[in-house]
């Protein structure tokens, strides 16, 4: 099987992005092939790859699906949603700047501005410890687990998956290879869980540093980003209008509060395409 693919990027938050080979489930990659094509040696190299289908909804421009490097399908990724929504009006642009697209973490609305940048509505943020899920009895604002005999505390946000935010008086120096993975994995957290580095540099802007769930730590990460500002705004540490710095580049995310959709906006590129037999 032969498939046609784009690689794209977000922030250097980087996808291998192409039309779903076949309508039904059997002619999916599986676990295996996805975790060879991520491989930067022999494969192809991506932090996400995205699967263009046939949209369910009359509304929507397509449905894609979001896989790891690791293999494993998780329910939303923002950047990669940036870059779908890119590549969509690339395809039409006669249809318009205004998409909608769905995905396994439900309905995005999506903006691709006459700059080149693109915003998603990335939805309101859900503090329900079960919305992640978060073994925890109650909603809190910050909860503590312990890692090495070292109590540490966090927020927790669901951005259409699963984020845990931690402070750091400095990014550069915080310990995301050793918390990331400890934490990823926690027993608190059952599907496991994105983790957040965020340095307050005022409270228009944050640097960030985020440990993903199934890939690692990223050049960026889109509901990384919505996931810091959200815990951020609940912590009463910024305003609603927040520059994320990022190691791959800088986003914006916008967020008024509780209750209220919050939108990420950013640059999404096409890096090459090409071609490649499974």
């Amino acid at each position: 099987m032969r498939i046609e693919f784009l690689k794209m990027q977000g922030l250097g938050n980087d996808f291998l992005v192409f039309d779903a080979p076949a309508a039904t489930a059997d002619d999916r990659l599986d676990t295996d092939q996805l975790r060879a094509l991520a491989d930067r040696h022999t494969g192809i190299g991506f932090d996400q790859a995205l699967v263009l289908e046939a949209p369910l909804d009359s509304r929507s421009r397509a449905f894609y699906r979001v896989y790891n490097s690791d293999g494993g399908e998780v329910e939303q990724c923002g950047n990669g949603a940036r870059c779908i929504a890119a590549l969509m009006f690339s395809r039409q642009p006669e249809l318009g700047r205004d998409l909608t697209l769905e995905s396994a973490g439900g309905m995005v609305q999506a903006h691709v501005r006459d700059d080149g940048l693109v915003s998603v509505d990335m939805g309101i943020p859900q503090f329900d410890p079960r919305s992640l899920p978060l073994e925890a009895p109650t909603e809190l604002p910050a909860y503590h687990l312990d890692v090495d005999g070292m109590a540490v505390e966090f927020g927790a946000v669901s951005m259409g998956n699963p984020h845990a935010v931690l402070r750091v008086p400095d990014v550069k120096n915080a310990p995301v290879d050793h918390f990331g993975p400890t934490i990823e994995r926690h027993p608190l957290f059952p599907k496991r869980v994105n983790v957040g580095f965020m340095e307050v540099v005022d409270r228009g802007h944050i640097r960030l540093r985020v440990y993903e769930r199934g890939a690692g730590e990223t050049l960026a990460c889109g509901t990384g980003a919505c996931a810091a500002v959200a815990v951020g705004r609940l912590w009463g540490l910024l305003d609603s209008e927040v520059r994320v710095e990022l190691p791959g580049g800088t986003a914006s995310v916008s967020w008024s509060g509780k209750g209220q959709h919050l939108w990420l906006t950013g640059p999404a590129k096409t890096v090459f395409t090409g071609s490649i037999d499974i």
